[in-house]
């Protein structure tokens, strides 16, 4: 908490001088009993231990509400998380030929494209969303804006690609982000980098395999509350880095990956020009870990309309930033219920306002 109007926090020098006024008093009126009654032993019966207790609660609810106002007085604000007028999004969509299942109508990334071009719609103007698609290999489709007309368009012109790494879609998109990230460069992510050309330099080809971190970070950063990546996939990882490995790298920078299986439990036939048909399976378990290794959430999309459902979600409830409120009409409030209080007690108990 931060006071916009520090200075007027000398005011709490009052405090003290308030309390030993009203213990001097109480003195004052002790003795002033014990002149009349010279038989200690009736002011100890006249005067129990629950009429002691009760003398002092109504002073000290006074005191608390005068300390309140004087707070008040001073402006605190305090910082709160809103929803989010300004962020980035970084939307990770699968494009393997597994995509092309009819499972889910038209089919899984038909889907995912439709829901996520309504996911733009609905974010607000000043957060920047960027798209990142991944077979093989990442393509930077777009990088982040706010200009909703081309997110949407990009969108809608990806293209299928063979093989599946999760992981490589991943630490691209934290890339996209973070451009200084420490990614490994020997790393193979990129086949194209749309809009961002110094990508291109900084990996090479034919990377050797890292064995990846067991350990998670005992120091996690906090959460960045208006940064976040969703992935789009039915979760058949089949090459590239590992996606374990690339979550928690992403969970260091303090970005949360909120993953979408688009698929049904029993799989679909994928029907593509020039391959035959086959059956794609749907593995959600890798889509859970990579979440909860970045402490976001897991969704499942098993139709069309659940796809729209868990976007709309996404849009109206995970993007956050943090914000400076004043709280004085709080302290106010209180202040006045504590008065309120003080009095009523002392009315009730003593018959007058102590």
């Amino acid at each position: 908490m931060r006071f916009l109007w520090q200075e007027a926090l000398g005011l709490l020098l009052a405090v003290p001088m308030l309390v030993g006024a009203y213990i001097r008093l109480g003195r004052r009126a002790a003795t002033r009993q014990t002149t009349r009654y010279t038989d200690l032993r009736l002011i100890t019966q006249a005067a129990g231990s629950t009429s002691r207790t009760r003398r002092h609660v109504p002073p000290l609810l006074f005191l608390l509400g005068i300390v309140a106002l004087l707070l008040a007085v001073s402006r605190p604000a305090a910082v709160f998380l809103v929803p989010a007028h300004h962020g980035t999004v970084v939307l990770v969509m699968d494009v393997s030929l597994s995509m092309a299942a009819t499972d889910v109508e038209p089919t899984r990334l038909g889907a995912a494209q439709a829901a996520a071009s309504q996911f733009v719609e609905n974010v607000p103007a000043g957060v920047r969303v960027g798209v990142v698609a991944f077979g093989a290999y990442a393509d930077v489709v777009l990088a982040p804006t706010t200009d909703k007309a081309r997110i949407v368009s990009a969108l809608g012109r990806l293209k299928m690609q063979p093989f599946t790494a999760l992981g490589t879609g991943l630490l691209a998109a934290l890339l996209v982000i973070h451009p200084t990230a420490a990614v490994d460069p020997g790393y193979d992510l990129f086949s194209r980098a749309d809009d961002v050309p110094e990508f291109q330099s900084r990996f090479m080809r034919d990377p050797p395999p890292r064995r990846p971190r067991v350990e998670r970070n005992p120091h996690r950063p906090p959460v960045d509350p208006s940064t976040l990546i969703i992935l789009v996939s039915d979760g058949k990882g089949t090459l590239g880095v590992s996606a374990i490995q690339a979550a928690r790298l992403i969970d260091d920078h303090g970005i949360r990956v909120y993953t979408i299986g688009v698929g049904t439990p029993y799989g679909g036939i994928a029907r593509i020009d020039g391959y035959p048909p086959t059956h794609a399976e749907f593995e959600g378990e890798t889509l859970a870990s990579i979440a909860d290794i970045t402490r976001a959430k897991y969704f499942q999309a098993d139709d069309r309309a659940a796809a729209a459902a868990i976007y709309d979600a996404l849009a109206r409830s995970t993007l956050r930033e943090r914000a400076e409120i004043e709280v004085t009409v709080v302290l106010v409030a209180l202040a006045g219920l504590l008065l309120v209080l003080g009095g009523g007690l002392s009315l009730a108990w003593h018959g007058y306002l102590a």
